[in-house]
Protein backbone atom coordinates (compact mmCIF):
# COMPACT_ATOMS: atom_id res chain seq x y z
CA UNK A 1 0.00 0.00 0.00
CA UNK A 2 1.42 3.05 -0.52
CA UNK A 3 1.85 6.12 2.02
CA UNK A 4 2.06 9.49 1.28
CA UNK A 5 5.45 11.65 2.70
CA UNK A 6 4.45 13.74 5.23
CA UNK A 7 6.39 17.36 4.68
CA UNK A 8 9.50 17.53 7.18
CA UNK A 9 8.19 21.48 6.81
CA UNK A 10 6.21 22.71 9.67
CA UNK A 11 3.35 24.90 8.94
CA UNK A 12 2.50 23.44 5.60
CA UNK A 13 -0.48 22.08 4.21
CA UNK A 14 -1.33 18.34 5.02
CA UNK A 15 0.10 15.86 2.16
CA UNK A 16 -3.87 15.19 1.50
CA UNK A 17 -4.25 19.02 1.13
CA UNK A 18 -1.60 18.66 -2.04
CA UNK A 19 -2.94 15.13 -3.11
CA UNK A 20 -6.41 17.21 -3.54
CA UNK A 21 -4.66 20.52 -5.14
CA UNK A 22 -3.05 18.32 -7.20
CA UNK A 23 -5.47 16.43 -8.60
CA UNK A 24 -7.77 19.05 -9.30
CA UNK A 25 -5.00 21.25 -11.31
CA UNK A 26 -4.55 18.07 -13.29
CA UNK A 27 -8.24 17.81 -13.88
CA UNK A 28 -8.19 21.53 -15.08
CA UNK A 29 -5.47 20.75 -17.61
CA UNK A 30 -7.71 17.97 -19.28
CA UNK A 31 -10.44 19.83 -19.31
CA UNK A 32 -8.74 22.85 -20.83
CA UNK A 33 -7.35 20.94 -23.53
CA UNK A 34 -10.28 19.02 -24.25
CA UNK A 35 -12.15 22.43 -25.15
CA UNK A 36 -9.21 24.29 -27.03
CA UNK A 37 -8.34 26.56 -23.69
CA UNK A 38 -4.53 26.19 -24.91
CA UNK A 39 -3.71 29.35 -22.78
CA UNK A 40 -5.07 28.15 -19.85
CA UNK A 41 -3.47 24.23 -19.52
CA UNK A 42 -0.04 26.98 -20.56
CA UNK A 43 -1.12 28.94 -17.48
CA UNK A 44 -0.23 25.99 -15.28
CA UNK A 45 3.29 25.92 -16.19
CA UNK A 46 6.39 27.83 -14.32
CA UNK A 47 7.70 30.32 -16.25
CA UNK A 48 10.75 27.86 -17.15
CA UNK A 49 8.64 24.72 -17.16
CA UNK A 50 9.60 22.58 -19.47
CA UNK A 51 6.85 20.25 -21.48
CA UNK A 52 8.30 17.03 -22.89
CA UNK A 53 6.22 15.01 -25.14
CA UNK A 54 7.52 11.72 -26.83
CA UNK A 55 9.01 12.00 -30.33
CA UNK A 56 9.01 16.25 -29.81
CA UNK A 57 11.88 18.09 -28.43
CA UNK A 58 11.52 19.85 -25.12
CA UNK A 59 9.69 22.91 -25.06
CA UNK A 60 10.47 25.81 -22.17
CA UNK A 61 7.88 28.45 -20.65
CA UNK A 62 3.99 28.96 -20.98
CA UNK A 63 3.79 30.44 -24.44
CA UNK A 64 5.60 27.96 -26.53
CA UNK A 65 4.01 25.21 -24.77
CA UNK A 66 0.81 26.98 -25.74
CA UNK A 67 1.50 26.48 -29.35
CA UNK A 68 2.43 23.60 -28.77
CA UNK A 69 -0.95 21.95 -27.35
CA UNK A 70 -2.32 24.32 -30.03
CA UNK A 71 -0.64 21.96 -32.58
CA UNK A 72 -1.62 18.40 -30.75
CA UNK A 73 -5.26 19.76 -30.99
CA UNK A 74 -4.91 20.57 -34.48
CA UNK A 75 -3.66 17.48 -35.34
CA UNK A 76 -6.39 15.95 -33.84
CA UNK A 77 -5.78 14.52 -30.56
CA UNK A 78 -8.85 15.24 -28.05
CA UNK A 79 -10.71 13.79 -25.09
CA UNK A 80 -7.91 13.48 -23.27
CA UNK A 81 -7.91 11.79 -19.91
CA UNK A 82 -5.97 12.26 -16.46
CA UNK A 83 -5.96 9.97 -13.67
CA UNK A 84 -3.40 10.92 -10.78
CA UNK A 85 -2.17 7.77 -9.08
CA UNK A 86 0.33 9.40 -6.54
CA UNK A 87 1.12 12.20 -5.42
CA UNK A 88 4.36 12.61 -3.14
CA UNK A 89 5.03 15.73 -1.78
CA UNK A 90 7.73 17.74 0.35
CA UNK A 91 7.59 21.01 1.31
CA UNK A 92 7.05 23.18 -2.13
CA UNK A 93 7.89 20.65 -4.44
CA UNK A 94 5.31 17.77 -5.68
CA UNK A 95 5.58 14.77 -8.10
CA UNK A 96 2.73 13.61 -9.85
CA UNK A 97 2.64 10.24 -11.36
CA UNK A 98 -0.35 9.14 -13.65
CA UNK A 99 -1.80 7.58 -16.67
CA UNK A 100 -3.44 9.34 -19.72
CA UNK A 101 -5.96 8.38 -22.57
CA UNK A 102 -6.51 10.42 -25.50
CA UNK A 103 -8.55 10.14 -28.75
CA UNK A 104 -6.12 10.90 -32.01
CA UNK A 105 -8.67 11.56 -34.93
CA UNK A 106 -6.89 11.54 -38.43
CA UNK A 107 -7.80 13.76 -41.64
CA UNK A 108 -10.03 10.60 -42.98
CA UNK A 109 -11.91 10.79 -39.11
CA UNK A 110 -10.53 7.21 -38.13
CA UNK A 111 -10.10 7.72 -34.39
CA UNK A 112 -6.63 5.96 -33.03
CA UNK A 113 -6.36 5.39 -28.79
CA UNK A 114 -3.82 5.77 -27.37
CA UNK A 115 -2.79 5.23 -23.35
CA UNK A 116 0.29 5.63 -21.58
CA UNK A 117 1.55 6.94 -18.25
CA UNK A 118 2.85 10.42 -17.20
CA UNK A 119 4.93 12.31 -14.42
CA UNK A 120 4.34 15.95 -13.55
CA UNK A 121 6.83 17.60 -11.29
CA UNK A 122 4.88 20.64 -9.63
CA UNK A 123 6.75 23.30 -7.17
CA UNK A 124 4.51 25.95 -5.20
CA UNK A 125 5.56 29.52 -6.27
CA UNK A 126 2.92 31.15 -4.55
CA UNK A 127 0.36 28.73 -6.25
CA UNK A 128 1.19 25.05 -7.64
CA UNK A 129 2.52 25.12 -11.11
CA UNK A 130 3.90 22.38 -13.24
CA UNK A 131 7.94 22.73 -13.34
CA UNK A 132 8.20 19.28 -15.57
CA UNK A 133 5.44 17.43 -17.61
CA UNK A 134 6.28 14.16 -19.55
CA UNK A 135 4.93 11.28 -21.14
CA UNK A 136 5.01 8.11 -22.88
CA UNK A 137 2.94 5.93 -24.27
CA UNK A 138 2.18 2.28 -23.05
CA UNK A 139 1.42 1.18 -27.39
CA UNK A 140 3.67 -0.87 -29.50
CA UNK A 141 6.52 1.87 -31.13
CA UNK A 142 4.89 0.52 -34.57
CA UNK A 143 1.54 1.43 -33.06
CA UNK A 144 2.41 4.56 -31.48
CA UNK A 145 4.79 5.53 -34.92
CA UNK A 146 1.37 4.86 -37.10
CA UNK A 147 -1.05 6.66 -34.84
CA UNK A 148 1.44 10.02 -35.21
CA UNK A 149 1.73 9.82 -38.73
CA UNK A 150 -1.28 9.70 -39.39
CA UNK A 151 -1.97 12.80 -37.32
CA UNK A 152 1.01 15.00 -38.76
CA UNK A 153 1.12 17.09 -41.29
CA UNK A 154 3.48 15.55 -43.97
CA UNK A 155 6.27 18.50 -42.99
CA UNK A 156 6.40 17.48 -39.84
CA UNK A 157 7.16 13.41 -40.47
CA UNK A 158 10.86 12.15 -39.65
CA UNK A 159 12.62 9.44 -41.50
CA UNK A 160 14.38 7.00 -39.33
CA UNK A 161 17.27 4.97 -40.73
CA UNK A 162 18.00 1.25 -39.95
CA UNK A 163 21.21 0.28 -37.32
CA UNK A 164 21.41 -1.49 -40.58
CA UNK A 165 22.77 0.94 -42.59
CA UNK A 166 26.67 1.38 -42.83
CA UNK A 167 28.34 4.23 -40.66
CA UNK A 168 30.38 6.10 -42.77
CA UNK A 169 33.66 7.56 -41.17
Amino acid sequence: MYRPYSSPIGGTASSMDVLSTIRGLTQDFSMNFNTGNYDQVAGLFASDGIFMAPHNESIVGPKPIERKLREFGENGYQDLRLETIRVDSSGDMAMEIGRYSVSVVSENSSTNADRGKYVKVWRRLGAWRIVADCWSSNLPAASAQASEEKSMPTGDKVTVISNEVPKSA
